[in-house]
């Protein structure tokens, strides 16, 4: 993701999205981190349908408290 063009497209898919509680979008890391009640694979072929290429990352370990 490039542009607020593209911003804006991701944006529009995931916020249509049945389980999508919240979503952060790094242009400059070029990652999408989605969270709440959804498929992973559901959300690749969701966002890929904006035309931008899609992937995986593994997500860091969240800190025990």
């Amino acid at each position: 993701m490039s542009c607020q063009g593209c911003v804006g497209a991701v944006k529009r898919v995931l916020g249509k999205m049945e389980g999508v509680e919240s979503f952060d979008i790094d242009m400059e890391q070029q990652k999408v981190t989605v969270k709440g009640n959804v498929q992973p694979e559901a959300v690749l072929r969701t966002v890929s349908k904006t035309g931008k290429a899609t992937s995986f990352w593994e997500a860091p370990p969240e800190a025990v408290a």
